[in-house]
């Protein structure tokens, strides 16, 4: 007999879609109902930045699943329909247009929306962000040959996107407020190396620098014409990439009451404060029976691997995340690996060479390796997991 229960996941993603497949995966035969705020069926992030927006990728190529996978497998896919209201006690859900579903399990996937600038011309045409396949679209079509593009923010994000922008043969100026690029992900030993090859590939990187405001273009007062920085310099821009951070997707969950400090609070079982309702993706701040500490994690990792945690846990099976966390990127001839967790702080122990950027590095802490990243280096992170679950010293790599 097939189950009577009704399944909910908030949030058409990476993580949703994975979820409402784990479930099925998992011999959920009841209702399940998957609603996305976007207009797409659920898609990856990373192409967006990377090979998409690079345009070595097709666009079919960026969704999780085939347009016809929903209805084969029974799953209520809701697009251009987001939460508006959740009533736990009623098990109650609202979608933005008034329509009341009634769930027994309910996963929230909501992920992750960027942080918005805040100077003045922030809102002209041509100040774009990097979140949804929409902004990939707009971006692919602003970089072209000899367009002025200015990236405010070093991050993972603000450096892949001048990395496409450059592949397209754009003038490309990099603003960040710190030392370094990816200074505090990175510490100033390896953050140098990211600096440098931007350079190299031709980015006037510009450190220590604040943006006062974004200026109109002459003789169109609604599109952006240039960037004003703190110190009064003037730089021509086309297109104006912000990329400073995200910010989680809690309003709902604050709103109904659960538990919430950067991010939505769950165990490592992925479950929320009320016992009914599990969160993944972006939006989980996670117990991590392995780090021994709460994390949240902003990246595709995650977003792949939680659901079939969040699914086992809404089934009612004992399950716990403990993967650690791991990213990638691609930028010119760099390609990366990073597994693990480290601070800027942390003392790191260079393996290969740095100029040549091919290289592993291995952030350590009281003797022991907490993380690494391997840099044109393949097929390594096997070992540097071995490393960091057996508490072992850098020496053993």
């Amino acid at each position: 007999m097939s189950d009577s229960r009704t399944f909910a996941v908030i949030g058409a993603g990476l993580a949703g879609a994975k979820a409402v497949e784990a479930l099925r995966a998992e011999g959920f035969d009841g209702r399940l109902v998957l609603f996305g705020a976007e207009p797409h069926r659920p898609y990856e992030r990373p192409p967006l930045s990377k090979g998409y927006l690079l345009g070595k990728a097709e666009r079919d190529s960026v969704f999780v699943h085939p347009a016809g996978w929903y209805a084969e497998h029974d799953v209520d896919l809701r697009l251009d329909t987001a939460v508006a209201g959740l009533d736990r006690h009623a098990h109650e859900l609202i979608n933005g247009h008034g329509d009341p579903l009634h769930y027994d399990r309910l996963l929230l996937a909501t992920g992750a929306a960027p942080r918005r600038l805040a100077v003045p011309g922030a809102d002209l045409a041509g100040v774009r962000y990097l979140r949804s396949l929409d902004d990939s679209d707009a971006l692919r079509a602003a970089f072209r040959p000899g367009a002025a593009v200015v990236v405010i923010g070093a991050g993972w994000i603000g450096l892949e996107t001048a990395a496409a922008a450059r592949a397209a043969g754009a003038a490309v100026t990099v603003l960040e407020s710190a030392p370094l690029p990816l200074l505090r992900v990175l510490g100033p030993r390896v953050a140098t190396v990211f600096a440098d090859l931007h350079r190299e590939n031709g980015v006037d990187l510009r450190l220590g620098v604040t943006v006062a405001a974004i200026r109109p273009a002459e003789g169109d007062p609604d599109a952006v014409g240039s960037v004003e920085l703190g110190d009064g310099t003037v730089l021509d821009a086309d297109v104006v990439v912000v990329g400073v951070g995200v910010t989680p997707n809690v309003e709902l969950a604050r709103s109904a009451g659960l538990d919430v400090e950067d991010g939505i609070l769950v165990d490592a079982g992925l479950r929320t404060s009320d016992p009914h309702i599990v969160a993944a993706g972006d939006v989980a701040n996670a117990e991590h029976p392995v780090l021994g500490r709460r994390i949240r994690v902003e990246h595709w990792a995650n977003a792949l691997n939680q659901p079939a945690v969040a699914a086992r846990t809404m089934l009612g099976a004992e399950a716990a995340y403990d993967r650690l966390p791991y990213f990638f990127t691609d930028q010119y001839d760099l390609g990366m690996e990073y597994l693990g967790y480290a601070g800027a702080d942390d003392d790191v122990v260079i393996r290969g060479d740095l100029g040549a950027r091919e290289f592993v590095a291995l952030w350590v802490r009281d003797g022991r390796v907490v993380a690494g990243m391997n840099v044109n280096v393949w097929d390594v992170t096997d070992r540097i997991r071995e490393l960091i679950l057996s508490g072992s010293p850098p020496e053993a790599f």
